[in-house]
């Protein structure tokens, strides 16, 4: 009869729970903390909105200026979604019996907006300023992508804490003159390095990472 109790391998249990034990817990935070990032939940949104808009052909094709629509974003610091008027200003002659304005020509009559469904969102505990970065020289497709080459808009960047940091930390290199902020087709190439650092100067840019510059 052995006199051992337990057979030998089982001198490998106590290690291998030790390991385990320190191993599972860093696993589970990393999934758990990736699964819950921006990059994970937020980044591909892309809702169905209650009107088939295609920006690939409004910016796109067209050429329309964000401005036109999106017209706050140089005096405020959010981007107003536009009212029904702006899209009848050129639908009640463009395609006015189009199936798919529907929807417009009902809000237009009855004068109750559509309900459009917002993509791009901010925590409410943080501040963000369209104009104080357009009127610098940050331009649309920086923070939303060529939108002028999407049938449906979805979210770009993860507009998270650190991605905005990264901006804040080197701002040059997404900086182009005021005059451009909307033209999605800007070579950023074209800027050199001084000329992007002039552009610095000119406009003092120096972005805050102290707290209370997005958390008041």
């Amino acid at each position: 009869m052995s006199r051992f109790l337990f057979p030998r391998w089982s001198n490998l249990l106590l290690p291998t729970i030790l390991l385990l034990g320190a191993v599972v817990p860093l696993y589970v935070a990393f999934i758990v903390a990736y699964g819950f990032s921006p990059y994970t939940l937020e980044v591909g949104y892309q809702p169905t909105q209650p009107v088939p808009y295609s920006h690939a052909l409004h910016a796109g094709e067209l050429g329309i200026d964000c401005r036109y629509c999106h017209n706050t974003v140089e005096h405020s610091g959010f981007a107003a979604v536009p009212p029904t008027q702006t899209c009848m200003n050129c639908h009640t002659a463009i395609r006015p019996d189009s199936p798919k304005l529907a929807k417009v020509k009902s809000s237009y009559e009855t004068g109750m907006p559509i309900e459009w469904i917002k993509i791009h969102n901010v925590g409410d505990f943080a501040y963000f300023n369209h104009a104080a970065h357009v009127n610098r020289g940050v331009g649309c497709v920086t923070c939303h992508g060529r939108v002028d080459r999407m049938e449906v808009v979805y979210q770009k960047s993860p507009l998270s804490m650190g991605w905005c940091l990264q901006c804040h930390r080197n701002p040059i290199q997404n900086l182009r003159p005021p005059s451009e902020v909307t033209n999605m087709t800007y070579d950023m190439e074209s800027l050199t390095p001084s000329a992007r650092e002039a552009l610095r100067d000119q406009y003092k840019i120096n972005p805050s990472e102290n707290c209370s510059t997005c958390h008041r």
